[in-house]
């Protein structure tokens, strides 16, 4: 079993390694908007590890650096920065999972589609070990938290169509775009 497989279970996953459970309800948050060509992207965490990256409806950055913006969030800011130039296929910035158990196997099944490639909804069933639960697969997908990090932008229909993306079919099609650009 991989460190991904073991961490599934975790409600908190952290690429590389496993964290544990931690209780978030106690532990202050913080945001930091990033300006991405697709729109701005609103980050929010803990002092250890990235909660949410969703777009935002803002045209211009509200949460801007501060003095105590932890690490974390501007280690999330440089990743993506680096994502959106090319230059970053893979984020290693710690993230939170917090779902039930299908979701996070559904968000793990995700991380394994490729840079560039795409998969559907049932190979991601397929993947988890769950053929028939193709609808389920796409609910969950939906509520992935982690835009971009978690790639659901990469699920497309089985007939090789576009299929619906909370931040937008504009946006879906903007990120394969670019992946396939900088794919090596």
């Amino acid at each position: 079993m991989n460190n991904q497989q073991a961490g599934q279970r975790d409600r908190f996953l952290v690429p590389g390694r496993s964290a544990g459970t931690r209780n978030l309800s106690q532990r202050p948050t913080y945001k930091l908007d990033y300006v991405s060509p697709v729109g701005v992207l609103e980050i929010i965490g803990t002092d250890e590890a990235i909660c949410s990256i969703l777009f935002s409806d803002v045209d211009t950055p509200v949460n801007v650096k501060k003095d105590d913006t932890p690490n974390v969030l501007l280690d999330c800011y440089e990743q993506l920065d680096e994502y959106f130039k090319g230059k970053r296929h893979e984020f290693t910035f710690p993230y939170i999972f917090v779902g039930t158990a299908f979701q996070k196997d559904v968000w793990n099944a995700l991380t394994t589609i490729s840079y560039g490639e795409t998969g559907s909804y049932k190979d991601i069933a397929v993947a988890i070990g769950n053929e028939k639960a193709i609808r389920a697969v796409g609910s969950a997908n939906g509520k992935n938290k982690l835009s971009i990090v978690i790639p659901c932008h990469r699920i497309i229909g089985s007939n090789g169509k576009l299929t619906g993306y909370a931040g937008g079919l504009w946006r879906k099609e903007w990120l394969l775009k670019h992946e396939k650009s900088f794919k090596k």
